[in-house]
């Protein structure tokens, strides 16, 4: 039966890609987690955990499916198709909320990462938020939320700093004390600040997250059609 075959063929795939969908939560969870941490909003994460949810989904049902394919049971196709259906939707949700985040970015970006740096940069109970800025301006040699200075509003510049104008971690050369000096030739000066730096990171990030979950969805698609005519195929189980 040429279903038969095509639901093995989807089911080996559904595995795989379950695999890679699990991959990139999994990486914007840990490899990335420093820069959400400095979101306001949770819904760049809810993305995330909702990929890692879907993959370990799919590859259990890719299993089942391999099951099922095998064994002709139509309760077990039924099982795989409910699946298939539930991570589509699922899929659906997480691309919806990357979506509305993916409007709302710029003006949560102007809104809060100011604020965020300047207020709780170096301070107590706050060195995730520290360690986080000071990753962000380094890896994205960039100083300052929209320039480097911001930072002349910060509490940890004006509460003395030992001198510095901003923090070593703006420094093009990081040495200890580098901040000192806030001459172009010393600190990185970048239009836009690391606000633009950020969008551009996760907006970058929402669209692998975007064509993923697509080549996912359409992969499930096929498998649900090629299910329903094995179904259709298959004898009725005998009571």
């Amino acid at each position: 039966c040429v279903c038969k075959i095509r639901v093995k063929h989807q089911c080996g795939t559904l595995t795989l890609a379950g695999g890679v969908v699990m991959a990139v939560g999994v990486w914007t969870l840990v490899l990335k987690s420093d820069y959400i941490s400095l979101l306001s909003s949770k819904t760049y994460a809810a993305s995330a955990y909702i990929l890692v949810l879907a993959g370990v989904i799919v590859m259990v049902t890719g299993v089942l499916g391999c099951c099922a394919t095998f064994k002709e049971q139509k309760r077990l196709l039924r099982a795989y198709f409910i699946l298939l259906l539930c991570i589509f939707l699922l899929e659906i949700l997480a691309g919806v909320l990357a979506y509305i985040y993916y409007q709302q970015l710029n003006d949560e970006l102007k809104q809060n990462l100011k604020k965020t740096m300047t207020d709780e940069y170096n301070q107590t109970n706050s060195e995730h938020i520290t360690k986080a800025v000071d990753k962000l301006q380094q890896e994205f040699k960039c100083c300052g939320s929209n320039s480097s200075a911001d930072w002349a509003e910060s509490v940890y510049i004006r509460s003395g700093a030992k001198g510095r104008k901003v923090p070593d971690s703006c420094c093009k050369t990081i040495t200890n004390m580098c901040g000192i000096r806030d001459h172009p030739s010393n600190i990185y000066k970048v239009e836009g600040g690391c606000i633009t730096k950020l969008e551009n990171f996760i907006l970058d990030h929402l669209k692998i997250i975007g064509a993923v979950g697509v080549g996912i969805a359409c992969v499930q698609i096929i498998g649900m059609v090629f299910t329903c005519c094995l179904y259709r195929n298959l004898k009725a189980e005998p009571y």
